[in-house]
């Protein structure tokens, strides 16, 4: 499709404001974490998630205030900001650092009572990863769901709510909302909805119900067995038929417990069983909560992993935002490219046709703010819905990057996240950021500007970094992701050679 411009899901999520962003990432996926995790694999899964958390950056187009689980130096967000014309910018990072992951961020924010009334009287729009109850509890009385669009999008207790929606021209523009909700509204209301749709059981019903009215959508089958041996025995009979299988915890983000099962692996495990227990040693798939099997769909080459983003706005009108190519390693989530001329028409406007219709359920059933539905294309072009997140998700970072730049440069830019680039080394965050700027300024003699997302986790065991690419075309951006892998893997060579 074309460049359009829709500016109408920016006066939904944030009102056009500068806003507060609200790195919770850990803290929302542990309201999903499987009941039989030990301790070391829930800090891991915090862990991972604040360093994902450093995303918060690019909440929306232009912060505010930014706070962050680990500890950002200054020298990133100033980048950041001489790049996207941003304004001061306060930032809080290092709020839950410590043994085990450290703790949760909003329970980071609870000991912090005077950080938080600072925040309030700024009257800015807040803007979280996702809804928690934990979050709730900060922002609202006792805990009370706060009325009307509260969060996301909206005020602290004793600031300004954001405006109203600006109007979008795209070809379809903001979707109205229901008139009377068939359940509550505000956050509490939007949280109930989110704790349900984010099962990928509950989601696959919403995708049965709806596909019938749209040609273009083909619903994989699925099923839950009742517990791992009947789960065994479906996936040896599939696979005796000579079928491939997708393997689905009913909660999990970014791949994690999902994994996709050929006829050779489970003969090559001794079995499905035998399969079973090793993917759930290997932490591939969750050790309870029940396993789903899904009919697995060939993919059509470079349009195999699309996903479609929309706002909900207070009103519950469905804003929609875009669609983009995601970059996925069998089921892992690694990046998305978003921008004009990606996608072609058909598969669009399928997408978009079919997302809004999930909104509008959403909507209808008490949720607001920003949501995505991720599809797997088919070899005639056909989109098989997979899963739906209600919260911010990668391809959104990459959205909103796509829209600031368009503000301040001109319309037109391709944006490309890389979630998690490996490092051939491990290096503190000024080594990083050395490297970072070469890389800046390799990629610039190429027409593409390298803004850094994910600086904190380049000390890990396996160390890697979160960037994002910005150019006028696809060719200049497969060029940058390859001169950018070719660095980060060469920094190990030059560690060597300084050994030596």
């Amino acid at each position: 499709m074309g460049e359009q411009q829709r500016d109408g899901w920016r006066g939904a999520w944030a009102g056009g404001r500068p806003a507060v962003h609200i790195g919770n990432v850990a803290d929302f996926n542990a309201q999903f974490l499987a009941p039989g995790l030990d301790a070391g694999q829930a800090g891991r899964r915090r862990i991972q998630g604040h360093h994902y958390a450093s995303m918060a950056v690019c909440y929306s187009p232009e912060p505010a205030v930014i706070l962050l689980p680990h500890h950002v130096e200054d020298a990133w967000i100033e980048l950041l900001a001489a790049e996207l014309a941003w304004g001061r910018v306060e930032l809080h990072s290092g709020l839950a650092t410590g043994a085990g992951g450290g703790p949760g961020l909003a329970d980071a924010l609870r000991a912090r009572p005077a950080l938080l009334a600072r925040i309030a009287s700024a009257g800015h729009p807040v803007l979280p990863w996702g809804l928690t109850a934990g979050l709730l509890d900060l922002f609202g009385p006792a805990g009370a769901a706060i009325p009307g669009a509260a969060l996301p999008g909206s005020a602290l207790p004793g600031s300004v709510l954001p405006g109203a929606a600006l109007p979008g021209s795209g070809v379809l523009g903001p979707v109205p909302g229901p008139v009377a909700p068939a359940a509550p509204t505000g956050a509490a209301g939007a949280l109930a909805v989110t704790r349900r749709y984010e099962s990928k059981a509950a989601s696959h019903e919403l995708f049965t119900a709806i596909a019938p009215d749209h040609p273009g959508i083909v619903v994989p089958r699925q099923e839950q067995p009742d517990g791992p041996r009947r789960a065994a025995r479906r996936i040896t009979a599939r696979a005796a038929r000579g079928a491939t299988t997708v393997l689905k915890s009913p909660h999990g983000v970014g791949g994690y417990g999902t994994t996709v099962v050929t006829p050779r692996q489970v003969a090559e495990a001794g079995g499905a069983r035998a399969l079973l227990r090793r993917l759930t040693a290997e932490e591939v798939l969750a050790p309870a909560g029940g396993l789903l099997l899904e009919e697995y769909i060939e993919g059509a080459g470079r349009l195999r992993d699309l996903t479609f983003d929309a706002v909900v706005g207070p009103d519950g009108a469905v804003h929609p935002v875009g669609a983009g190519v995601m970059a996925v390693d069998g089921t892992h989530y690694q990046g998305v490219t978003v921008g004009p001329r990606l996608l072609p028409e058909g598969p669009a406007r399928a997408a978009e046709a079919f997302g809004l219709a999930v909104g509008r359920v959403l909507a209808a059933e008490g949720y607001r703010g920003w949501f995505d539905v991720d599809f797997v294309t088919d070899r005639a072009l056909r989109l098989a819905p997979t899963e739906i997140n209600l919260r911010l998700t990668g391809p959104a970072v990459a959205f909103v990057l796509k829209a600031r730049l368009d503000e301040v440069r001109g319309p037109g830019h391709l944006v490309r996240t890389l979630d998690g680039l490996p490092l051939g080394a491990r290096l503190s965050q000024q080594l990083l950021f050395d490297h970072v700027e070469g890389l800046r300024a390799r990629c610039g003699r190429l027409g593409v500007t390298v803004l850094p997302l994910v600086p904190t986790a380049s000390y890990q065991e396996l160390p890697s970094v979160g960037l994002a690419l910005a150019a006028r075309d696809t060719d200049s951006l497969d060029a940058a992701e390859s001169l950018v892998r070719a660095a980060n893997g060469a920094l190990g060579g030059l560690f060597d050679t300084l050994v030596r």
